[in-house]
């Protein structure tokens, strides 16, 4: 059965999954970078940026398990680019280039509409202005059976699980301090919504939590 799923977002010992002040130079925010050491160094995301090698072990079974079965995205739209307001043209693609490491159905939610943007390698951006469960609904129907992965930022994970609709959730927490940016669970009641760990493994660079919808 389709799950909708979090999977390989990574936090800071206090909480922040990116930093203050995103933008060009700073796509996950001031320091924000830092927290993926851990996902930089397995053969999945390695090989995802056309680079050789990349560690074995704990840390790329979890990046690797982070792509399976998936067959749609959701991400808000500070996932997609650092461009706030109406879009001022369509000359901005995304953060990755003319192929993205999606390749399949992706719904960005904003608030202003853009025409769908077919990218090489099957991926497909598709922004949605009316809301998260019309993006899941889509992303849903785009899945055709497999798992729609929502890839965040903090603020859209935030809203679908206020509103208990994430199945499963892999956090990599970071051994870093932020300080400051976007907070995923400052006000969250996780238990009360009906949340609870079922899966925890540390290695040098993260300690990685699995999170369940009981």
């Amino acid at each position: 059965m389709s799950k909708l799923r979090v999977n390989a977002f990574t936090l800071s010992l206090d909480g922040y999954g990116a930093g203050p002040d995103q933008d060009l130079q700073n796509p996950l925010g001031v320091g924000g970078e830092a927290l993926h050491k851990w996902a930089w160094s397995t053969r999945t995301f390695r090989t995802m940026f056309g680079e050789e090698g990349g560690a074995t072990g704990t840390d790329e079974d979890f990046a690797a398990r982070s792509f399976e079965n998936v067959g749609a995205w959701i991400l808000g739209r500070n996932m997609f680019g650092p461009i706030r307001g109406e879009w001022p043209d369509d000359s901005w693609k995304g953060w990755w280039g003319d192929n993205p490491p999606y390749h399949v159905p992706v719904f960005v939610l904003t608030h202003h509409k853009r025409a769908s943007l077919p990218m090489e390698g099957g991926t497909t951006f598709h922004f949605v202005t009316d809301g998260i469960h019309s993006a899941l609904e889509q992303a849903k129907a785009a899945a055709d059976g497999r798992d729609v992965r929502v890839g965040g930022g903090v603020a859209t994970i935030r809203q679908y699980l206020q509103e208990k609709l994430i199945d499963e959730m892999h956090l990599a927490i970071s051994p870093l301090l932020l300080g400051a940016g976007e907070n995923l669970f400052a006000g969250l009641n996780m238990p009360k919504l009906g949340y609870q760990c079922s899966e925890q493994v540390a290695t040098a660079l993260a300690t990685h939590v699995v999170i369940k919808r009981v």
